[in-house]
């Protein structure tokens, strides 16, 4: 049985096909907007290299190390491209609201130092995450949402979550979301 004439070039698509074997993200992902933050991330990473700002350097490479530890989770579950831009806004909230909370400890230790390094985390952080929706617009959201699923009680607490999640990722925090889409059921109950 004669051997099969195949290129160099399908070998390698076939080998690194998902496996981030030097294609560009913007390749992988196609147009399916996975590609945007990435690549703002990527690009952030290259500007604070030439300029020399080691907070945004080391910033940006552990949010690329947490979604590439997010990805390499995904893939083990079947997802070839990873995570979603939504996922990733979720992986950049995490790390805001971990920051939050070591800022509380060390304001009680005493360390105004290690305070102004993650006030500073937290705002090469938020650049990245879209705008915050004030109280006023996370309650009309919150209460279009409660509208939308109708008499559903808290029964339709997760799927609220859900919608909320899906339409408002990186606007609003989701615990508070939480407590108030609770309320606004139970009102409608």
């Amino acid at each position: 049985m004669p051997a099969k004439n195949v290129g160099i070039q399908y070998i390698i698509a076939r080998f690194c096909a998902g496996q981030g074997c030097g294609v560009t993200s913007a390749a992988r992902f196609g147009a399916q907007g996975f590609a945007v933050l990435r690549e703002k991330l990527n690009e952030t990473l290259k500007s604070a290299l030439k300029s020399g700002n080691k907070r945004a350097v080391s910033t940006v490479r552990l949010i690329l190390t947490a979604i590439k530890d997010r990805d390499i989770a995904a893939r083990g579950k079947g997802n070839p491209e990873g995570i979603s831009e939504q996922d990733i806004l979720q992986v950049l909230q995490t790390m805001v609201k971990q920051r939050q909370e070591s800022i509380k400890l060390y304001d009680q230790g005493g360390r105004p130092d290690l305070v102004q390094q993650e006030q500073e985390e937290i705002a090469i952080i938020e650049t990245f995450l879209p705008r915050r929706m004030s109280d006023a617009e996370m309650a009309d959201a919150i209460k279009a949402v409660a509208a939308e699923l109708g008499d559903g009680g808290l029964k339709a607490m997760g799927r609220g979550m859900a919608l909320l999640r899906e339409r408002y990722a990186g606007q609003m925090d989701f615990t508070k979301a939480s407590a108030m889409l609770k309320d606004a059921l139970t009102a409608n109950a």
